[in-house]
């Protein structure tokens, strides 16, 4: 595609982006239990209004701009507020929930190389369930993940194998609050206990509960401590874009005091252009997601997010019991939040087939794979949009699991997952081929039914999952030749 040599008007070009959009997820409908969190009409214009007001102002250089840096310290102090920090607490906005945990362990690793010069290779203790941004943080920065189990059934993470896996290179212990998969809190006290006996780093994630949460406790629920305040966290992340009903992207990250802080911050001087100090990863950026966070944070104030997250816990109760009458579902673990995860109980129920059956009737329920102790299962994350429908999704489900109890699972599928129960005896390029061409997968675009995509995705060890994604997604972004 080349650009145009004559511009197009702008009914031409929102003509073509509403065409572009047909395909979507259609998230206004409130049927998508992932990805988005809608707080309603009223509160989208005034971020969109705050968005575009800040749209063109650059967060890279606060003294041209002075009232981003305002912005941001109102917007950090609000968030320490409501998650009980103290004076010394410090932090910043970033683009989200992967950049706030890029910066934790950053953070991590240069306080190290401060402190303890003799590691060479760093290592994070971590549980199974914390976040894939994690995995890319390390990535990212060099430092191994040492990922530890966690207890049957409720998900929570084990702070005994955690101990069992610090070594002399270990820089950093996480937890988080909840982990996104399950909707459950780990035991963020004893994990913070453990790395103050070691001498480590501790990070909470709670990028996902850290508003819902607070707000839980505020209103009586039995909420398990995760905060700033306890004995052991040094660092903690929350988004805004998330249960804080800010758009996207909205990120705060947490940490002790400005001296630990102080690791996260890179400058440079030494080329022949401006100075530039980054207190996050990125440089120039829009000042929009901070003033939109500011904003939906004064208007929505505490009693509207008490008023939300009323209405959210009362209809998660609903749907967890509902699904708990569903005979062929569970929901696992014990949730603490608004988030959970939904498992068969039997092999006519597979929860991949039920998610194309719902996504087919206008339903959204996010596949997740089977890891560890963690069953194949559907993960829903229920937000203000979503309330509404809580009964009808009950209903939706039930009625397609009992579709499903009544037919007969096809040959196709049946052949793959015979193929599938081999791989542990046989696996190549060859093998991986007659697999995908099985599972639907014979281009670059993505087959309508993903259940036997997904069942070979999770069946494949995960590095060769991961590297087969990644020529999926390289090849999907090709330029199109179209020369119009």
């Amino acid at each position: 595609m080349k650009i145009p040599q004559k511009g197009l008007s702008k009914e031409e070009i929102f003509q073509t982006l509403r065409s572009y959009k047909s395909a979507d997820l259609d998230w206004k409908s409130g049927r998508v239990f992932g990805y988005i969190y809608d707080p309603g009409e009223k509160v989208h214009d005034v971020i969109d209004d705050a968005y575009t007001l800040y749209l063109s102002e650059n967060g890279l250089d606060p003294l041209s701009f002075p009232s981003l840096l305002r912005l941001e310290n109102e917007v950090v102090s609000m968030t320490a507020n409501l998650l009980g920090c103290d004076n010394e607490v410090v932090g910043n906005f970033s683009s989200g929930g992967t950049e706030s945990l890029i910066l934790a362990v950053k953070t991590s690793r240069d306080y190290s190389r401060a402190t303890r010069p003799h590691i060479k290779e760093p290592e994070m203790v971590l549980p199974i369930t914390a976040h894939a941004s994690l995995f890319k943080a390390a990535h990212y920065l060099g430092v191994k993940p040492v990922v530890t189990p966690v207890h049957d059934d409720t998900f929570l993470a084990d702070v005994g194998a955690m101990r069992d896996a610090i070594t002399d290179n270990t820089i950093l212990l996480v937890g988080s609050a909840p982990g996104y998969a399950h909707g459950v809190v780990d035991p963020i006290p004893e994990i913070a206990a453990l790395a103050q006996e070691k001498g480590l780093l501790c990070h909470v994630d709670a990028c996902v509960g850290g508003i819902h949460l607070s707000y839980m406790r505020r209103l009586g629920y039995d909420v398990p401590d995760f905060n700033m305040n306890l004995p052991g966290v040094t660092s903690l992340s929350v988004d805004l874009h998330k249960y804080g009903y800010a758009a996207k992207g909205a990120s705060i990250v947490l940490y002790k005091n400005k001296e630990l802080r102080k690791f996260q911050i890179w400058a440079c001087s030494r080329w022949t252009g401006y100075t530039v100090i980054n207190p996050a990863v990125t440089s120039s950026k829009s000042g929009g997601p901070m003033a939109a966070a500011w904003a939906v944070l004064k208007y929505m104030g505490d009693d509207g997010y008490k008023e939300i997250v009323t209405e959210v816990m009362a209809a998660t109760k609903r749907l967890i019991e509902g699904i708990s009458r569903i005979d062929g579902l569970r929901v696992l673990g014990q949730p603490n939040m608004c988030m959970f995860a939904l498992a068969s109980t039997t092999e006519k129920i597979n929860v991949y087939r039920l998610a194309d059956k719902m996504k087919a009737k206008g339903w959204y329920l996010q596949p997740q794979f089977a890891r560890d102790n963690s069953p194949s299962n559907l993960h829903v994350s229920m937000n203000r949009s979503t309330v509404p429908q809580a009964e009808a999704l009950l209903k939706a489900l039930a009625e397609t699991v009992e579709e499903m109890k009544q037919e007969e699972i096809d040959q196709e599928t049946r052949d793959l997952r015979a193929e599938l129960k081999k791989l542990s005896l046989r696996f190549d390029e060859e093998t991986f081929f007659k697999l995908a061409e099985m599972a639907g997968v014979t281009g670059v675009a993505p087959p309508e039914r993903m259940e036997k995509v997904n069942m070979l995705l999770e069946a494949l060890p995960c590095d060769v999952s991961e590297f087969m994604l990644t020529e999926y997604l390289n090849n999907m972004m090709l330029l199109d030749g179209d020369s119009d």
